[in-house]
């Protein structure tokens, strides 16, 4: 493994769309890579700032660089793009504002090698932003996903958020092929990504300990300002993929919780002709009736019958509590919950 020619050929694909502040940081950070068998497409999403003249100059002194223009827009079709000529036999993301460490793609490439096709390999990250401290809310995102990761069974809670980072992960390209790559024009496109990977059956590899991505938050990020990232496209997105890969016809449902959240997700299952029990231990919404359906209360949920649970409470407190209460119900072992959150 020490000659590179012996190495698989990793294909790093970058989405760009005015990142001209951040790209020379990135790009420097993949030329220092100590896994040096790599080629980088960066696609310019019609940028209107100085992204396109940069990428061209760093591609015309490298040749490990190249450099296409989005033919279409928006990132699924950059990443398509980037894809179509891409050479590697192991895929990676990488977003034009942030950053590896030194040895993120060395450290994945060879989980990869050691564990083979079918496999997802991954890393921690660390959110940072240059202009003012960030927020509480991604460094718990990013704590979350680290201990996921740690453990590699990031799918356990795949309808929590996303369980796995957009630019750091590594996958064979026969894996990526299987799933459809980045053919689907779903938003949010990482998300539906790893939903394939989890109907797949791919393998999340446990993650080594030290941080692989810095992943940079700022007030211009697509996930800040793009409706495609908003609330309820992720919704939707679970919705969809809970009645295609988990729903059991077989099963009581239950949706457990009486805020907004709850009331989108009620209203879908309606619309899908799907049945369900809403339930609630909030005593100002038990007995209300919300599109037909009649509020019950938890202490009505059903005993010693096979249940699937949708729970759509945010607050981690909350969370812990109903999670509490769940495991003291008498409701047998054949009890499945989804946090919807």
């Amino acid at each position: 493994m020490t000659n590179p020619s012996e190495r698989p050929l990793i294909s790093i694909l970058v989405p760009c769309k005015n990142a001209a502040l951040y790209l020379h940081e990135c790009i420097s950070s993949i030329y220092s890579q100590s896994y040096t068998h790599w080629e980088l497409i960066m696609v310019d999403d019609h940028s209107t700032d100085d992204t396109r003249h940069i990428i061209q100059s760093w591609a015309a002194q490298n040749d490990q660089m190249k450099f296409i223009s989005n033919p279409g827009k928006g990132i699924i079709d950059a990443l398509r793009s980037a894809y179509s000529i891409s050479k590697g036999s192991l895929i990676t993301r990488m977003d034009a504002d942030d950053i590896m460490t030194a040895n993120k793609l060395k450290i994945m490439a060879l989980q990869l090698i050691d564990n083979g096709p079918r496999h997802i390999a991954t890393g921690k990250v660390k959110y940072f932003r240059n202009d003012q401290a960030l927020g509480k809310g991604y460094k718990q995102y990013a704590n979350w996903l680290n201990a996921l990761s740690q453990k590699g069974n990031n799918f356990d809670e795949i309808y929590k958020e996303c369980v796995i980072a957009s630019p750091c992960w590594m996958i064979y390209r026969e894996d990526l092929d299987a799933i459809g790559a980045f053919t689907p024009d779903l938003y949010p496109e990482d998300y539906d990504l790893v939903f394939r990977m989890y109907a797949y059956g791919l393998k999340i590899i446990p993650c080594a300990d030290e941080i692989l991505h810095l992943w940079r938050d700022h007030s211009e990020r697509a996930s800040r300002n793009d409706e495609n990232y908003q609330d309820n496209s992720f919704l939707s997105l679970k919705l969809r993929y809970f009645i295609q890969l988990d729903l059991d016809q077989n099963k009581v449902l239950l949706l457990w919780g009486a805020g907004s959240k709850a009331k989108t997700i009620a209203k879908s299952l309606l619309n899908q002709n799907i049945d369900f029990d809403w339930i609630t231990d909030n005593p100002k919404k038990i007995g209300h009736n919300i599109y037909g359906k009649i509020l019950q209360s938890t202490l009505e949920i059903p005993v010693n019958e096979s249940i699937q649970i949708i729970l759509s409470m945010a607050n981690p407190q909350e969370q812990l509590n109903i999670k509490e209460r769940i495991s003291k119900l008498s409701i047998g072992t054949d009890c499945q919950s989804f946090w919807f959150c």
